[in-house]
């Protein structure tokens, strides 16, 4: 069974959110509030300059999601996609659907002179989804990131 990639509908949001709330808690043990997650993701879709989201599924069901966000890079003269918010649902993990993922927005990267290159971030104690964004290409020895969030 080979994942179909889509640019997610409004219609998805309330997927997406599971999938959120799932993933924070599974990664970091952190608990997001369902009307908070639901708004912040119902923004990108009435808000199309903030991202975009895209899911795959199988058989038309929806198995995994995924955000790109926009950097503007002052270095290239483009727009930089941020890969965020990646959810596989656990039994279709390891199955290529992050590599379906990536080859897609890939493909949007190379032929959109605009766009100068894609970045991702990772909680650093997760391993198998830093082997997964090596395998695709990526690599990690770049930058590290540091942050101030308000919780």
């Amino acid at each position: 069974m080979t994942a179909m990639i889509q640019k997610a509908k409004i219609e998805d949001a309330s997927t997406i959110a599971d999938f959120q709330i799932e993933m924070a808690w599974e990664t970091e043990k952190y608990k997001l509030h369902p009307d908070t997650i639901y708004k912040g993701i119902k923004a990108v879709f009435n808000n199309p300059e903030l991202g975009q989201y895209y899911v795959a599924k199988i058989d038309d069901k929806i198995v995994a999601s995924l955000l790109t966000t926009y950097e503007w890079s002052d270095w290239r003269n483009a727009t930089i996609l941020w890969i965020q918010s990646v959810f596989v649902v656990k039994e279709y993990r390891r199955q290529g659907i992050f590599q379906r993922f990536y080859e897609h927005i890939k493909s949007i990267a190379e032929k959109d002179e605009n766009i100068g290159g894609i970045r991702l971030y990772v909680d650093k104690t997760n391993i198998p989804a830093q082997k997964t964004y090596s395998k695709v290409g990526m690599n990690g020895e770049h930058y590290q990131l540091f942050e101030w969030m308000k919780d």
